[in-house]
């Protein structure tokens, strides 16, 4: 991969593509440091500090800390993710966006406007509450403050939309990947520091750093073999009559069954379900936990349902609602009726499987096997999160599980692809002109 970098980098056009990529860091990395007008970032980092186990927590760390400083780019590239999530749930519940999907790449195109509308609504919404959610933690805001920093949010992540939209025309990859994988990289330098300043003072000693670094490889390795691992199905093409002469249909030698097809968004399911109930108890203004009043007995347990080490039970339900998600979500992006149906259509066929429905059960069968493979595994990721940071000590370090090391491994590779399909192609077209 180093390789077809160093390539890349010898062709102008490559070369251009990954400063735009480069450029796209620098601005999000600018953005993330420039604080919302008239806000005390100190009082919200206090707060965020007190509710760093709920979902504030989790999009500070999309947002590579912005949320903590009450940047500009606060909520991160989060309103997209949410409204890209909504809509591949609407397309399969709705039929007229489900024809949309089918249309090619203007049913495409009037799918992603939709998506940025939604994402704009959501991001307007989610300020709102913010500004309600910091009322509730006696950070207040007058009304005009109010305004400024649901428009400045608003519009911070319409423009990291924007952003991730143009790296990934005039960039190299998917630009709203490299956003999320921007913002989980800029909280690195930070939690690294805090590692430093626990093994220099003494607080955690230099084995558990030698623990967590073999920790992140082997789980690097992991994440990468599962990523690229893939169940290949044979498949043959039946011979067609042309005119006079019988060709044989063309097409790939094997129908490829990714092991997570899911990726990562089963975690991120499972982790907001757990996390909502710790949420709500901030949002909630009345009672307090401990205090044995009725709201106060009842924020007791929700808070209860966050997984923690302290709470082993819910770092099971974690684990068992991400395999039920991982089920879940590769069922909405592989139809494997339609998978039958193509193979039929276009004349291939399993070798010793007949067309049409033992096809589909064949298929279904594989999949089904496939994704218990790639569901156990999504659940270990998960919660190693909380095993590892209990074993080393080491608990501000992200990138031992959880979604911030599928994304990071996952985005790197998928951008290393696209590199070298670039260069593959420049490599036909010289093949071309000779």
């Amino acid at each position: 991969m180093l390789e077809a970098l160093q390539r890349a980098l010898a062709i102008p056009e490559l070369k251009k593509r990954i400063g735009v990529v480069l450029g796209m860091f620098f601005v999000f990395a600018l953005g993330a440091h420039i604080p919302v007008p008239g806000v005390d970032p100190t009082q919200l980092a206090k707060m965020l500090g007190r509710n760093a186990g709920n979902l504030l927590g989790l999009v500070d760390i999309f947002s590579g800390g912005a949320l903590k400083r009450m940047s500009i780019f606060a909520m991160g590239i989060a309103p997209y993710i949410n409204a890209s999530i909504i809509m591949q749930m609407m397309t399969i519940a709705i039929p007229q966006l489900d024809a949309l999907s089918k249309e090619g790449e203007s049913g495409r195109k009037q799918i992603a406007a939709v998506t940025r509308k939604l994402t704009v609504a959501l991001a307007l919404v989610q300020s709102i509450g913010l500004t309600f959610l910091f009322a509730n933690n006696n950070v207040h805001f007058t009304l005009w403050q109010r305004i400024i920093i649901i428009i400045t949010l608003t519009a911070g992540s319409s423009l990291l939309l924007w952003l991730g939209e143009q790296v990934t025309q005039k960039g190299v990859g998917n630009g709203i990947s490299l956003v999320i994988f921007a913002g989980i990289l800029l909280s690195l330098p930070n939690q690294i520091r805090l590692m430093i300043g626990q093994v220099t003072s003494g607080t955690v000693p230099w084995f558990n750093l030698i623990l967590l670094i073999a920790a992140f490889v082997l789980t690097v390795l992991a994440v990468v073999y599962i990523t690229q691992g893939t169940r290949r199905i044979p498949i043959q093409h039946t011979k067609r009559v042309v005119g006079m002469r019988q060709t044989q249909a063309s097409g790939a030698p094997f129908l490829p069954i990714k092991v997570n097809s899911a990726g990562v968004i089963p975690i991120i399911f499972a982790i907001s379900l757990m996390l909502f109930p710790a949420t709500i108890v901030n949002i909630v203004p009345y009672g307090q936990p401990g205090d044995h009043t009725f709201m106060g007995t009842v924020k007791d347990i929700l808070l209860k349902l966050q997984p923690s080490i302290e709470h082993w039970w819910a770092i099971l339900i974690y684990a068992l609602l991400v395999i039920v998600f991982t089920y879940f979500y590769t069922a909405i992006i592989l139809n494997v009726q339609e998978m039958a149906d193509n193979l039929k259509k276009y004349g291939s066929y399993i070798p010793g499987i007949r067309q049409g429905k033992p096809t589909y059960e064949y298929l279904e069968r594989v999949i089904s096997r496939i994704t218990l493979a790639g569901a156990v595994f999504l659940a270990l990721i998960a919660i190693t999160q909380y095993i590892v940071p209990a074993i080393t000590g080491f608990t501000t370090f992200t990138l031992v599980g959880g979604t911030s090391l599928l994304i990071v491994v996952g985005v790197a590779i998928e951008t290393m692809q696209a590199i070298e399909a670039q260069l593959l192609m420049r490599n036909y077209e010289g093949f071309i002109k000779n």
